[in-house]
C-alpha cells in the first residue's frame, strides 16, 4: 500500500538523477539490478529524459518549463541538459501555447505540452476539444495530432478552488482523445512513451498530491499497455474501482476491509478514454459488486459512466446496486477540514463496501 499512497505530497523539488542508454532495449533504460525507490515527480522527469534523448522530434513547451524547472518540478534540470530549443517557456497563454503546440505535432514534432492545472486548462478547451481532438476527422483521415498534454489535477493542497478540481470525466466525454492518468510510479515513468507513441492527442492526468509520494521502480518495468486497466489486488467479494489520487484511498480501504474478512478487489482504471469495460465487466462479474471512487464530483461525472456500464454488462451478475463515492457537489474549498470532508476518504469507501455487502 506504501508504494501507491506514498509519502505527504510535496512540490520541492528533487534531483534529476542520471540516465544511461541501453542499446538492447532500444531507449533509454532505467539501469539494472534491484528495484529503485524513487519519487512520483522522477518518475515523470526520467520519463521526459528518456523521450528527449531517444527521439530528437520531441520537445517539451509550457510555463516555467524550462529555468524554473516547472511548477511542480518534474522538468527540473531538462533545460541545461538539452537546451533552449528543446525545452521552451511559453507566455502565459494556455490556448496560445496549446495552439502552438498542436502546430508543432502537425509539422513532424512530438511536442509535450505542460499545463499547470486542470483548471488552467479550460482556456485551452476550444485547442483542445475543437482542434487536436477533431482534426483527424476533419481531414478525412489526414491530418493526425500527436500531441501529450500533460496536467496536473485532484485536490488535498489548500489551493482552493481554482487549482483543485478534478475534470478529467470533461476531457474523457470527447471523441479523437485519449486520456490516461497515472497513479504510481511505475505507470508515470511509462505512460508517457506510450502516450507519445500514439498519432493522436493524449491528455495525461497527474495528481498533484501524488508527486512527492514514492515507490519503487522495477528493472523489469516497461512500456504500458494503455489500452488496459491493471488489477492492483485481488478480491472476491467488492470490486472498487478507482484512477489517479483515489486508488491509494481503495488500496486503503480493501486492507481494512479484509480486516473484517470482506476481500476486496481492486481495479485502476489507468485509461479514462477509452475505459477498459473488458477488465472491469470481467472484475465485477465474479464479485457482484462494486465501488467506484471518483474524486470528481458525482453529477454527471466519470463515476456515473462506469456504474452504468458496469449495470449494462453485468446487470445479472450484480448482488446490489453500483456505489459511488464522489467529492461534494461544491467548489472544493480551502481550509484543511473543509477540504478533507468534501473529498472522498477511506471510511466513505469502507462503509459503501460494506453496505453492498449488507453489513
Amino acid at each position: 500500500m506504501s508504494d501507491l499512497i506514498g509519502a505527504p505530497p510535496s512540490t520541492a523539488a528533487d534531483g534529476s538523477g542520471e540516465r544511461s542508454h541501453d542499446p538492447s532495449r532500444g531507449r533509454t533504460g532505467d539501469g539494472g539490478g534491484a528495484a529503485e525507490r524513487i519519487t512520483y515527480r522522477e518518475a515523470l522527469r526520467r520519463a521526459h529524459r528518456a523521450a528527449l534523448t531517444d527521439d530528437p522530434r520531441v520537445i517539451v513547451m509550457g510555463e516555467d518549463v524550462a529555468d524554473y524547472g516547472g511548477t511542480y518540478a518534474v522538468t527540473k534540470g531538462l533545460y541545461e541538459e538539452f537546451g533552449r530549443e528543446r525545452v521552451r517557456n511559453t507566455p502565459l497563454s494556455e490556448s496560445g501555447f496549446v495552439g502552438a503546440g498542436i502546430g508543432a505535432a502537425l509539422g513532424g514534432l512530438r511536442p509535450i505540452v505542460e499545463v499547470m492545472t486542470v483548471n488552467f486548462s479550460l482556456l485551452a478547451m476550444d485547442q483542445i476539444v475543437n482542434t487536436a481532438a477533431t482534426l483527424l476527422h476533419m481531414s478525412g483521415g489526414q491530418l493526425n495530432v500527436p500531441i501529450v498534454i500533460r496536467m496536473a489535477t485532484g485536490a488535498g493542497r489548500q489551493l482552493a478552488a481554482q487549482h483543485s478540481h478534478s475534470l478529467e470525466g470533461w476531457y474523457a466525454h470527447v471523441p479523437g482523445l485519449r486520456v490516461v492518468a497515472p497513479a504510481t510510479v511505475a505507470d508515470a515513468r511509462w505512460m508517457l512513451p506510450a502516450a507519445l507513441e500514439d498519432p493522436d492527442p493524449v491528455i495525461l492526468f497527474e495528481h498533484a498530491t501524488l508527486y512527492g509520494s514514492s515507490g519503487d521502480l522495477a528493472p523489469d518495468d516497461g512500456p504500458v499497455d494503455l489500452d488496459r486497466a491493471a488489477v492492483r489486488r485481488r478480491g472476491e467479494h467488492v470490486t472498487l474501482i478507482a484512477w489517479a489520487g483515489t486508488l491509494g484511498k481503495a488500496i486503503a480501504a480493501a486492507e481494512e476491509l479484509a480486516g473484517d474478512g470482506i476481500e476486496a478487489e481492486v481495479i485502476d482504471l489507468r485509461t479514462l478514454r477509452p475505459l477498459d469495460d473488458a477488465t472491469l465487466t470481467a472484475s465485477v462479474a465474479t464479485t457482484g459488486r462494486a465501488v467506484v471512487v471518483d474524486e470528481g464530483w458525482r453529477s454527471v461525472g466519470l463515476g456515473a459512466e462506469v456504474a452504468a456500464r458496469i449495470t449494462e454488462a453485468c446487470f445479472y451478475h450484480l448482488d446490489a446496486p453500483v456505489a459511488r463515492i464522489c467529492a461534494a457537489e461544491v467548489p472544493i474549498p480551502y481550509p484543511a477540514h473543509l477540504e478533507q470532508a468534501a473529498l472522498p476518504q477511506v471510511p466513505d469507501i469502507v462503509a459503501a463496501a460494506r453496505a453492498t455487502i449488507g453489513r
